[in-house]
């Protein structure tokens, strides 16, 4: 098995070996939602920071206890997934506004709803801004400090600055590493696989971040080693919320539609930017996580955003865009409805699919994005 391989098939479940070992040597993991959670604050407790998913979910019926019929069903099966223990390795559950779902499934466990291992279980809900100039990332400079000061407190410890600058180091490591992956997808012949890349960014979410570093070199220089992917039909920029599945990917893939690049928030939106190394800790992460070059659409700077998505389909010369969007998804609602008249404007092909967080109705996704392939012309 390569090392590309290995990383992969840490997808496929909640625990891995990395963090099974991790666990083992007495090290605690903090659970959390979305991109702009600050993991270096966690990294620099001496925690492992590990992306929320429901990956392995069959059902939501325990986590439509606490949600309603219009939730979307990322936030149910992972509400699901708590109710049953799955997520007994956590020591801790970060939250934000990233949107009324979000917010609703952390009062789940705010009230007590979600059992929990531990007692007292460490939980934070960070007020994000949504709106972003110097005040807003003053606020949010304030609300990373406080996340700082409510781990040394909980967990009987001190996050230095020296230890917050050696964490800010090592994941801008990791995000160039990430990037570097990207830049060879830009090939005529791109070595790799969307599917491939998907499922390597969930493993950046979910192991040590310096394990990671180190067999990522591996994978690239594996990937180096590839003649690279030529029979395909179209490239394609693959836009949207959370997707966890490197299945979905997979299914566009064997229709002939490679995905070269993407918006998604297991994404390029996790690791696109960099952190200031130079400027005092907080104020760096601050400005990072709040002012990214691609916002999630709970943030008010829309025509930012869809410029930002206009520039990659140029960059990588894809010839159409696939807008996956989460049902009950309000946020993508509105953004994905913007990026298809951006790209109409544009003459770039767009095809908006609706989903569920699990993989259902394949065959009507099958036959609309055959349709869609088929109305490009290479």
């Amino acid at each position: 098995m390569t090392v590309l391989q290995e990383l992969a098939k840490l997808s496929d479940t909640l625990i891995n070996p990395y963090m099974e070992r991790w666990k083992k040597k007495g090290g605690k993991i903090i659970g959390y939602h979305g991109i702009y959670v600050p993991e270096e604050v966690i990294h620099a407790a001496g925690m492992l920071p590990y992306r929320l998913r429901a990956t392995g979910s069959t059902s939501s019926e325990l986590g439509d206890v606490y949600a309603s019929s219009t939730t979307c069903t990322y936030c149910r099966h992972c509400l699901d997934q708590a109710m049953r223990g799955e997520y007994k390795f956590l020591d801790g559950f970060v939250s934000f506004h990233g949107c009324d779902h979000l917010s609703r499934s952390f009062d789940a466990w705010r009230y007590g709803k979600v059992p929990t291992p531990y007692s007292p279980f460490y939980l934070r809900f960070l007020d994000i801004p949504f709106k972003i100039n110097a005040r807003s990332v003053k606020w949010m400079q304030v609300q990373v400090e406080r996340f700082k000061r409510s781990l040394e407190e909980h967990f009987g410890l001190t996050i230095t600055d020296d230890a917050l600058r050696q964490s800010i180091k090592t994941y801008n490591e990791q995000r160039k590493l990430l990037r570097s992956l990207y830049e060879m997808r830009k090939k005529e012949k791109p070595p790799v696989t969307g599917a491939e890349v998907l499922a390597l960014v969930i493993a950046s979410t979910s192991m040590p971040v310096e394990e990671f570093n180190e067999q990522f070199k591996k994978v690239l220089a594996e990937v180096n080693g590839r003649d690279g992917f030529k029979d395909y039909r179209a490239r394609l920029l693959l836009v949207g919320g959370t997707l966890e599945d490197p299945e979905y990917i997979r299914t566009i893939e064997e229709l002939g539609g490679l995905v070269v690049i993407d918006a998604l928030c297991v994404g390029i939106r996790h690791f696109w930017d960099l952190v200031d190394e130079d400027s005092e800790p907080t104020a760096a992460l601050a400005k990072r996580y709040l002012d990214r070059s691609i916002s999630c659409p709970r943030m008010v700077d829309y025509e930012r955003r869809l410029k930002f998505v206009s520039d990659l389909a140029r960059e990588f010369n894809t010839d159409g865009i696939i807008v996956q969007r989460m049902k009950m998804c309000d946020n993508w609602g509105c953004d994905s409805a913007m990026i298809k008249q951006q790209a109409r404007k544009e003459g770039m092909p767009c095809l908006i699919l609706e989903r569920e967080y699990l993989m259902s109705g394949v065959g009507q996704m099958r036959t609309r994005v055959q349709a869609f392939l088929e109305t490009i012309r290479r």
